[in-house]
């Protein structure tokens, strides 16, 4: 049998998108650019919003990558209550969080634009 990253592969064309490896740190900075600070249910829903539902975030995925970001000094978490009345961490860009954003945007927009040449037709 043969296994990816402990899982088994699958067909392109599912119905939901896998995040491509190193996208969603790019995803989760973005939204907390745009929209200040979020927990990390509400981060999940907006880029699954903003995917227009192409992209499904859970909890397996999310936390480790905000663990993860967490950890680099880009985003750092505090206490707060969410609009359901819970008590959840709330995540926020710090100054080296924003420079790294601008690093991976341009990193991002070169390979897009690789990309994008590969699919052009022939000359």
């Amino acid at each position: 049998m043969l296994v990816f990253e402990g899982r088994e592969p699958h067909l392109m064309g599912d119905d939901k998108s896998d995040v491509l490896q190193g996208t969603l740190d790019l995803m989760v900075l973005k939204s907390l650019e745009t929209m200040g600070p979020l927990n990390g249910y509400a981060i999940a829903r907006r880029i699954e919003q903003v995917s227009a539902d192409a992209l499904t975030l859970n909890q397996g995925t999310i936390y480790p990558a905000l663990v993860r970001l967490q950890q680099r000094g880009w985003i750092r978490a505090e206490w707060g209550t969410s609009d359901n009345n819970r008590r959840a961490k709330f995540y926020s860009l710090t100054r080296a969080g924003k420079k790294q954003l601008a690093v991976e945007t341009v990193k991002w927009e070169r390979i897009s634009a690789t990309i994008a040449r590969l699919f052009e037709p022939s000359r």
